[in-house]
């Protein structure tokens, strides 16, 4: 019997294997193999770790068009910050799904960041309009920064305000992304700048709303990507119940996105106020904004077949220029 080898691909692999354009492109595909029904996908796992301030997210998914499946395992603890480690740890496992062999384990924080902003550049590119040059973002950590990188690649964008509680950590966020992508970086503090903001984009672990509703102007389109729990929200219900709203996956958002669930519970809104899925606007089977004027809102719990569409074109370029290491089982 033939020994099975698996490749290993670390955050530099993985940097090197794709980059946003290209991981916006695979996301579109990705997202409509959901919508229609194509992509296996159950409802994530939650395991709470209460003692320690942690949960862990368990997420299987298998793609047919890409004739691979895997499972993302996502651990969030929130003392982590003050020991020193990432808020967030994750790793990404992918199989061959004609004969169940192990073909890569990955870091899945790296891979997480990038198509969650990939995912916002998709949901930007379908539903912000077109002349929107000015972003905010809130939170300004790894998700934030690929949020900025994905909505940059979409629209021309020439300035961003950035909202965070660690002035520091903005200021250094600020520097990096200025330098990184050749825009004006501002770390704020006054929330009336976001009034001037046409693409919001919220990136936090807030359990409370981010921004108030009379900052969000008309025609804003916002990308609310931090909330994935049923307690959480980043924005307020009167901002979603004056928007039209795009989710990644409408069963996983029903269950999980408290951006939703609560307006729901306030009676604000109703789930036929969910206008469609991201996929559904990608394929051309739902329309995405009808008019400058509307607000626009794209709720994202994250979604595994984000995950796998984007490992599979990783192995596939790791293979092909060598990166990784190959490991006997």
């Amino acid at each position: 019997m033939k020994h099975l080898k698996i490749r290993i691909l670390s955050r530099e692999d993985i940097k090197r294997a794709l980059n946003i354009d290209q991981a916006i492109t695979l996301m579109s595909n990705a997202f409509i193999q959901l919508s229609n029904g194509q992509a296996s996908v159950p409802v994530r796992l939650n395991l709470p770790i209460p003692e320690n301030k942690g949960e862990a997210l368990f997420m299987p998914v298998y793609l047919p068009d890409n004739k691979q499946m895997g499972l993302k395992m996502v651990s969030l603890f929130q003392d982590n910050p003050s020991k020193g480690l990432p808020f967030i740890h994750a790793t990404m496992m992918v199989a061959d799904a004609e004969t169940g062999q192990p073909l890569a384990l990955m870091d899945g924080e790296y891979l997480t960041a990038l198509r969650t902003g990939a995912a916002t550049g998709l949901a930007t590119d379908l539903l912000a309009n077109l002349d929107a040059e000015v972003v905010a973002i809130f939170g300004a950590g790894a998700q934030a920064r690929f949020q900025l990188e994905g909505v940059c690649a979409v629209r021309a964008i020439q300035r961003a305000y950035v909202f965070n509680r660690n002035r520091e950590k903005a200021q250094a966020f600020c520097a990096e992304m200025r330098d990184l992508l050749g825009i004006d970086v501002i770390a704020a503090q006054d929330p009336a700048l976001l009034a001037s903001a046409q693409i919001i984009c919220t990136a936090t672990s807030s359990p409370i709303p981010v921004f108030q509703d009379a900052h969000i102007r008309n025609g804003a389109h916002i990308n609310a990507i931090g909330a994935y729990r049923a307690d959480m929200r980043e924005a307020p219900g009167e901002t979603v119940a004056r928007s039209l709203v795009v989710v990644d996956h409408r069963a996983s958002c029903l269950v999980e996105a408290g951006d939703l669930l609560l307006p729901m519970a306030q009676g604000l809104i109703d789930k036929d106020h969910i206008h469609g899925e991201l996929g559904e606007v990608a394929a051309g089977i739902k329309p995405g904004r009808v008019s400058e004027g509307q607000v626009t809102f794209f709720k994202s719990v994250g979604n595994a077949v984000q995950d796998l569409a984007a490992a599979t074109q990783i192995i596939a370029n790791a293979q092909t220029i060598g990166l990784g290491v190959e490991a006997q089982l």
